[in-house]
Parts: structure tokens; C-alpha cells; sequence
């Protein structure tokens, strides 16, 4: 496979060489069959590289069992993995060690807050209309 490779790429400058050096009216077909080339070779590049997958899969499948024949042996439980909500539901006693909040969690606090105070402000202005109100309708009484 490597040479296949190898002898592509070496191939492809010496054709182009050549194609420099004598002036053969060949260009049309030059050009298509260093396309096919370039196809041929990006083929195998990409078969190399499904190869490649597959046996690191199964290298870690393989790993895997190994693991699980050692976890029955000695009676381990396997870790959970800890998805991202559990770990901000996780928060650390020391504070020094807490995770770090990115610019947009910041902001979004930022704006619940002012919210927050918006709502506190408004509901003390309802708050205060409707105290005036019913002291105005009990000194105020029709007749």
C-alpha cells in the first residue's frame, strides 16, 4: 500500500517532467490520466484510512473485554460516566476548586439578575399602587 503511494507521488513529477521537457501533443490525455491518478491515489488514501479505523476499533473492544474480565475477577464496578449536567450539579465545598465560568454563563447571569431586580422593583410599585388604592377608596366613599 505504502509503495502504491509512494509510486503515485513519484510517478506524478516524473510525468510532469517529462511533459516539460518534450513538447508531445499529448496534454488533453496527460491531464486526464493524472486525474485519474490524483483519484486513484486519494481511493487509497481513504481505504488506508478505513483500514486504520477498524482495527483500533477492535483493538478497544478487545482492550474493553480485557477490562471487563478484570473488573468480574476482582469485583470492581465500572465507572460511570459523569455527563456534563452532573457535574455542574457537582459543585465542589471549596470554592477554590469550583469550574469556571465561561463569558456566556456570566452574561446570562448578569441578565437573570437585572431581571431579577426588575421583577422585585415592579412588584414593589404594584405593591405600593394597590396600598394607595385601597387607602383612597376607604377615605373616599360614594354616596
Amino acid at each position: 500500500m505504502a509503495a502504491f503511494v509512494a509510486k503515485q507521488m513519484v510517478g506524478n513529477k516524473l510525468s510532469a517532467v517529462k511533459g516539460a521537457v518534450g513538447g508531445d501533443g499529448e496534454e488533453g490525455t496527460d491531464k486526464e490520466k493524472e486525474e485519474e491518478a490524483e483519484r486513484e491515489r486519494l481511493e487509497a488514501i481513504r481505504e488506508a484510512e478505513e483500514r486504520r479505523k477498524e482495527k483500533h476499533r477492535k483493538m478497544e473492544e478487545e482492550r474493553e473485554k480485557m477490562r471487563q474480565e478484570i473488573r468480574d475477577k476482582y469485583n470492581i464496578k465500572k465507572k460511570e460516566e459523569i455527563t456534563e449536567e452532573q457535574q455542574q450539579a457537582a459543585v465542589p465545598d471549596n470554592p477554590l476548586m469550583r469550574k469556571k465560568k465561561t463569558p456566556e454563563e456570566l452574561a446570562r447571569e448578569a441578565e437573570a439578575e437585572d431581571e431579577d431586580e426588575f421583577t422585585k422593583l415592579k412588584n414593589t410599585l404594584e405593591s405600593h399602587v394597590t396600598e394607595i388604592k385601597t387607602q383612597i377608596e376607604s377615605k373616599c366613599s360614594l354616596q
